[in-house]
């Protein structure tokens, strides 16, 4: 990704009007990325974003939830909220530590401001996942945050994820792919 290339970035709407019926994790991944983006740009805490989204994108007037469906103008129907809270606050919590992982999975001299702030939003959420040993294996984590940076990206930013994706992933969760190599 060059500093001269802008960002090919999709509509407003995730994808194509992908449902998250039946996705509650990857509805919750978007919700985070979404709302990491939010409280960077506007200078907000994680818990002042977190307490906005749960009760306007993801609930519905007077917190009743939205309906399973296609995520469209920032809501975030049918997210789990207990995931949603786990990565927004874990990143909060461990922003210094989780970015330094980022930037050390960067290639050299390529700083974390550099990168588009969604792309910086997507890694973070991401780290924050990745940092809970108890979660969801390394690689299903990479895949939904995949589809998330896919869902925001038409360019090679996706690529460019995926490699990053990876290198942090083998930081954290280093026992999955020495586990896995000796599988092999």
């Amino acid at each position: 990704m060059s500093t001269a290339a802008k960002p090919q970035r999709r509509g407003r709407q995730h994808g194509s009007g992908k449902a998250t019926s039946g996705r509650p994790r990857t509805a919750a991944r978007l919700a985070a990325v979404q709302a990491l983006y939010q409280a960077e740009q506007g200078g907000i805490s994680a818990e002042t974003v977190l307490d906005e989204f749960v009760r306007h994108r993801v609930g519905g007037k007077d917190g009743e939830p939205l309906s399973a469906g296609p995520v469209e103008d920032g809501d975030a129907p049918g997210a789990d909220v207990p995931l949603l809270a786990r990565i927004v606050r874990g990143y909060a919590v461990n922003a210094e530590a989780l970015d330094g992982v980022v930037v050390a999975s960067l290639v050299e001299d390529w700083p974390l401001a550099r990168l588009d702030p969604v792309l910086r939003a997507i890694l973070r959420a991401a780290a924050a996942e990745l940092f809970d040993a108890k979660g969801p294996p390394a690689r299903a984590v990479i895949n939904e945050y995949m589809d998330v940076a896919q869902g925001f990206f038409a360019g090679e930013e996706p690529r460019f994820a995926n490699g990053v994706l990876d290198r942090i992933a083998r930081t954290l969760r280093e026992g999955e792919f020495t586990a896995e190599a000796s599988r092999a």
